[in-house]
């Protein structure tokens, strides 16, 4: 009887698994269509599902994607000790059973994770979405708004007083929540869905994996690593919340975070996006002309060179081989997701700010 048990059971999970796979391929088929994912679902699903769950999670005060997280990763133990268990006593057919489910449980997160969010990776490009036909640039163009970015910096640094190093993450999340609000009524392109972003539980694990932010699909939760420097957090909450908008490849996400900062009417905002401005600008500047890089260096204020010092002092207490698995893990996950560059997607938000810029007059 028992044993009958266990083969309805085995045969139930091949049953579902086949359902899943059918319904993964045709996720895969739909992807391949911009305009309809565009269409039908990031204009039209996925706008539901923040309105339903920004609600429901922005009620706690905690990540309940860090719980969730958490209770996986136990879960994912417990399987592993049970099914040890059962292959030392032979239990053929429920190790297989377990070894099914588990493959089940990890195909419906991945179904949930592309219906909830992922799917976002494979709408048209922001340079499509937002009418940027013109990517082209000169080294004297990105060299001329590099200076500039230095300057906004410089002053905006000079600017600021005891109380804004002395933000509270709460303060730095509303702000940032109210900054994204304002640039959706200007432009559509950058809707809002009322979302917040909260402190991650597991900033000590992002610290050694060299984490600033990250976005939970699967909760809609905007994460951020409460513990860097806080000159940082005004633009990684930005960054965060753009996830949220939608921006899911991480050069539309730094560029909305950018752009969301920038325009703010708080100076550590702008100051914020400036200093992630001048750092993306001078590297890519060094690529196409490393003299003119080391002219421009001489042009950063003091008081920013001391908070680039400091960030990398920071992070350099936490680099070890864990934040370099994670980089290549990382690295392939966006590659899978619509980022052939990898990590050097973030980088090009310089080509998005100089098509905006150009766009715009600015």
């Amino acid at each position: 009887m028992i044993s009958s048990f266990k083969w309805v059971q085995l045969k139930s999970r091949l049953v579902t698994l086949v359902m899943l796979v059918v319904l993964i391929l045709l996720l895969i088929w739909f992807s391949s269509y911009p305009g309809a994912v565009e269409r039908f679902y990031s204009n039209g699903l996925y706008p539901v599902i923040c309105h339903c769950f920004h609600p429901v999670f922005n009620l706690f005060p905690f990540s309940a994607g860090d719980i969730l997280y958490l209770l996986v990763i136990i879960g994912l133990i417990y399987l592993f000790v049970k099914l040890v268990q059962t292959l030392i006593r032979r239990q053929w057919q429920k190790a297989a059973s377990l070894i099914l489910g588990t493959i089940n449980g990890t195909l419906v997160a991945y179904l949930v994770f592309y219906l909830f969010w992922g799917l976002n990776y494979y709408r048209p490009e922001a340079f499509e979405r937002l009418h940027l036909p013109d990517t082209a640039y000169t080294a004297a163009d990105l060299k001329a708004v590099t200076a500039r970015l230095i300057d906004s910096a410089n002053i905006c640094r000079s600017r600021l007083s005891q109380s804004d190093w002395q933000r509270t993450n709460d303060q730095i999340y509303q702000q940032a929540v109210d900054d994204q609000a304002q640039l959706s009524l200007s432009d559509p392109a950058f809707r809002n869905y009322g979302a917040k972003a909260k402190s991650s539980l597991l900033t000590l694990l992002t610290n050694y994996l060299g984490t600033s932010g990250y976005y939970n699909p699967f909760t809609s939760e905007s994460q951020v690593n409460y513990q860097m420097p806080v000159f940082l957090k005004p633009f990684v909450t930005c960054h965060e919340l753009s996830h949220q908008a939608g921006f899911a490849p991480e050069d539309e996400a730094n560029f909305a975070g950018f752009l969301t900062a920038s325009r703010s009417k708080d100076k550590f905002f702008r100051y914020s996006a400036y200093y992630e401005g001048v750092e993306e600008f001078m590297f890519a500047l060094n690529l196409q002309d490393s003299l003119s890089r080391k002219e421009l260096r001489k042009r950063i204020s003091p008081q920013v060179i001391g908070d680039f010092k400091a960030e990398r002092k920071y992070w350099l207490k936490y680099q070890g081989q864990i934040e370099r698995i994670s980089g290549v893990f990382y690295d392939h996950f966006l590659k899978a997701n619509n980022q052939p560059q990898g990590l050097k997607t973030y980088n090009r938000m310089v080509l998005l700010i100089m098509a905006y810029r150009k766009k715009h007059q600015l």
